[in-house]
C-alpha cells in the first residue's frame, strides 16, 4: 500500500544482495525505519519485540527466518523450534514453519537454501493475493451498506489488521481499501487499542496515507457510538480462529463484539484460511493467550516537546500490571468470516469446507 504516495510492503527479499528487509513497526507513525534480518536471532527478536506483528506477517517472517537458517547452516529443526517459541497465539507462525519443513523433507542439504527461499517467496506472494481477495469479498458488504443508506459508511475496527499486519493489503482493512478505490465514501472509527496503541499509531497512519477519513477514539467509546447509530459495521482481523468459529484477536475485540450484538450491528472478521486452526475445537478453552511484559501497560511512548521519542511511566509506584494480549470472541457474536475463498458463517460446518 501507499506511504507518502510510494508503494511499500512490510517484508521483501532483495536478490541482488541476498537480504531480507522489513519495516520496523515500533517507530511508526513517527519514523519509517527499514532494517535487515541477517540471523535467526534477528528474526526471533523481530517477532518477539514486534518489529513485525500481525498473524499473517509473523508467518511470512518465520518462513524467511528458515531461509536465513539454511543459508547460515543452522540446524533447521532447532531454528524452527526457536522461531516457533517467540509468540504463542498467532497460528500462522507454526503454519508457515510446518509448510517449510514439510516442503523440504526430501531435498538435498546443498539445495535447501534455494528451495526454502522459493517456498518463503511463495508464502509471501500467496499472502498478498489472499489479502487482496479478502478485500474484494469484503468490499461487497460495504457496498451493500452504502447502496442501502446512500451516505458514507461508518466502520469501526480494532487494533491494526491493515497491510502492516500482512505483506500488503491487510485483512480487516483490505475491504476498506478496495471500497475506497471504488469511490465508496467511508469513515473509519479507529480504536486506540491499548496497551501498545496500534490503532492510533498504525491503523490511522495507514488510512491517512490512503486519504481515507478516520477518527481516533479511546477503547471504550465503541459501545456509545453503536448505541447512537454512528457505526454501520465492525470489521476486525484474527490471530487464530478455531474450527467452531471462535475468534482470537487483540484484547478488547470481545467487548466490541458484545456491543455490536446488543445493537444489531454486523460484526465481521477478516480471516485468511492460514489463520484458522483446524485442530482447535473450542477457542475459549484451547487457544493459548499470550501475556506480555507489564511495562507495555505501565508505560506509554510518544513524542516530547522536542519531537524526541520518549517513554513515560503512568502508574503509581508499586502497582502491579497484567498484560493479556488477546481475547476470544465466541462464534455466536460473529456475523460472518471474510476469507480469501468467500464470505462464510462462523461455524464448524462452513469452516470445515475451507480446509481443502
Amino acid at each position: 500500500m501507499l506511504v507518502q504516495n510510494k508503494h511499500l510492503t512490510t517484508i521483501w527479499y532483495e536478490e541482488n544482495n541476498d537480504k531480507i528487509k522489513i519495516i520496523d513497526q515500533r517507530y511508526i507513525p513517527f519514523q519509517l525505519k527499514i532494517i535487515e534480518l541477517n540471523t535467526v536471532e534477528d528474526v526471533c527478536f523481530a517477532i518477539k519485540e514486534m518489529q513485525v506483528r500481525g498473524a499473517p506477517l509473523i508467518g511470512v517472517t518465520a518462513a524467511y527466518g528458515m531461509y536465513i537458517a539454511a543459508r547460515e547452516k543452522v540446524n533447521l529443526k532447532d531454528a524452527s523450534k526457536q522461531i516457533n517459541a517467540t509468540r504463542p497465539t498467532a497460528v500462522n507462525l507454526s503454519w508457515a514453519l510446518n509448510k517449510i519443513m514439510t516442503g523440504v523433507q526430501d531435498i538435498n542439504k546443498h539445495e535447501l537454501p534455494i528451495k526454502i527461499l522459493e517456498l518463503a517467496n511463495q508464502i509471501r506472494e500467496d499472502d498478498i493475493n489472499n489479502c487482496n481477495s479478502i478485500g474484494k469479498h469484503g468490499y461487497k458488504l460495504i457496498k451493500e451498506v452504502y447502496e442501502k443508506n446512500n451516505r458514507p459508511v461508518n466502520i469501526l475496527t480494532h487494533c491494526n489488521a491493515g497491510w502492516l499486519a500482512t505483506v500488503d493489503w491487510g485483512t480487516a482493512l483490505a475491504p476498506i481499501f478496495v471500497a475506497n478505490k471504488n469511490n465508496i465514501p467511508i469513515h473509519v472509527w479507529v480504536d486506540e487499542t491499548r496497551p501498545r496503541n496500534q490503532g492510533f499509531s498504525l491503523t490511522s497512519w495507514e488510512l491517512l496515507n490512503e486519504n481515507i477519513p478516520n477518527s481516533l477514539i479511546v477503547d471504550n467509546v465503541g459501545g456509545h457510538l453503536m448505541q447512537h447509530k454512528k457505526v454501520d459495521i465492525c470489521i476486525t482481523g484474527t490471530d487464530r480462529t478455531a474450527k467452531n468459529g471462535d475468534v482470537c484477536n487483540k484484547i478488547g475485540t470481545y467487548l466490541k463484539a458484545l456491543a455490536a450484538y446488543d445493537n444489531d450491528i454486523p460484526f465481521y472478521v477478516s480471516a485468511p484460511i492460514s489463520s484458522i486452526d483446524f485442530n482447535i475445537e473450542n477457542g475459549i478453552r484451547d487457544i493459548p493467550i499470550e501475556q506480555r511484559n507489564s511495562e507495555e501497560v505501565s508505560h506509554i511512548e510518544g513524542l516530547d516537546e522536542n519531537n524526541n521519542l520518549k517513554k513515560v511511566k503512568i502508574i503509581p509506584e508499586g502497582a502491579q500490571c497484567a498484560n493479556y494480549a488477546f481475547d476470544v470472541t465466541p462464534a455466536k457474536y460473529i456475523s460472518k468470516l471474510i476469507t480469501e475463498k468467500g464470505i462464510v458463517d462462523a461455524n464448524l460446518s462452513s469452516i470445515s469446507k475451507l480446509k481443502n
